[in-house]
């Protein structure tokens, strides 16, 4: 059941019927309708945070990856013949079906790997989307998740033991090198996911992506996909594009041509020898919490639905 007051929810009824490359990205296409009156002002991620189901509602993606919602979401089951998803508590195991449907097939792909019986699915999105009470600025839409790059050896791991259990880091050197625990099968794996139609990008650590070009002796057209991204080391963060015909879905910029591998070089080359601070640099601003006025008006008539 959702928790969710009668008094937000009239509020909500009425209201509805009045770039960047990493995963806080900034998405083409115009800005969606926005929610008007007395709940635009509302944080989103209050409203989003507190629903415990998804909307009795098609399947649809409204808004961009980090400003969006998601209706008709599914959950993932939370142990399957090939996956298991992770923190349970957290109540992230919900995404478009196109999402849910991608995360099983992978899972039953990295099962074939030596030492992997499947999966472990960290967070995909909450049961209606929307900006997240901790965490992710993405993730918002259902079709985004994070994978964890530890081989799961059993998957029959208790609720608590998912509490618990942690991914496993495969860094070096902060990030411009992969470790002895980086395996042929993680390239496996990432590469299958990139070489799926339905993924737009996959971020990965920026050593990651450098080995993975390094390796590759085959086709390597898949490689434009990986880009590399702050921290993604525990886990790899899969990114789908707009269902075809979704005309409320924001899909992201492409990836520029190419593989992408001298970009990454670059990274490494930065964490290895830092670039000298700018000094006319303006300060990061700090970022502001979304509100209902900032999401597509048909967030509210997500939240709404039953």
């Amino acid at each position: 059941m959702k928790r969710f007051s009668l008094g937000v929810a009239v509020a909500v009824f009425l209201s509805a019927c009045s770039g960047g490359d990493g995963p806080g990205n900034t998405e083409t296409a115009a800005s969606s309708p926005r929610v008007s009156g007395v709940l635009s002002t509302r944080e989103a991620k209050q409203l989003f945070g507190g629903m415990d189901a998804g909307s009795l509602q098609s399947p649809a993606a409204y808004g961009s990856y980090s400003k969006g919602c998601a209706a008709g979401a599914v959950q993932l089951p939370e142990t399957g013949p090939t996956w298991q998803a992770m923190r349970l508590s957290r109540n992230r195991n919900w995404g478009l079906p196109v999402t849910v449907g991608f995360l099983q097939d992978l899972s039953r792909i990295a099962a074939r790997e030596p030492g992997w019986e499947g999966l472990y699915l960290g967070d995909i999105s909450q049961p209606r989307g929307g900006p997240m009470l901790t965490g992710h600025a993405s993730h918002q839409i259902g079709l985004d998740a994070d994978i964890w790059m530890r081989a799961p050896d059993r998957l029959n791991l208790s609720r608590t033991e998912r509490e618990n259990i942690s991914s496993i880091s495969m860094r070096r050197s902060s990030g411009a090198f992969v470790n002895d625990r980086w395996t042929r099968s993680h390239h496996n794996i990432i590469k299958a996911a990139a070489s799926d139609p339905r993924v737009a990008r996959i971020f990965v650590f920026p050593g990651a992506k450098v080995q993975m070009c390094n390796d590759e002796t085959g086709d390597r057209s898949y490689l434009r996909k990986i880009r590399p991204w702050y921290g993604h080391h525990y886990h790899f963060h899969v990114r789908l594009a707009c269902p075809p015909g979704m005309r409320g879905c924001v899909d992201q910029d492409p990836p520029p041509r190419g593989d992408g591998c001298a970009d990454a070089q670059a990274w490494v080359n930065n964490i290895l020898n830092p670039p000298p601070p700018d000094p006319n640099a303006p300060p990061p601003r700090p970022r502001r919490e979304l509100t209902m006025g900032d999401l597509p008006a048909q967030c509210a008539a997500v939240l709404a639905s039953n």
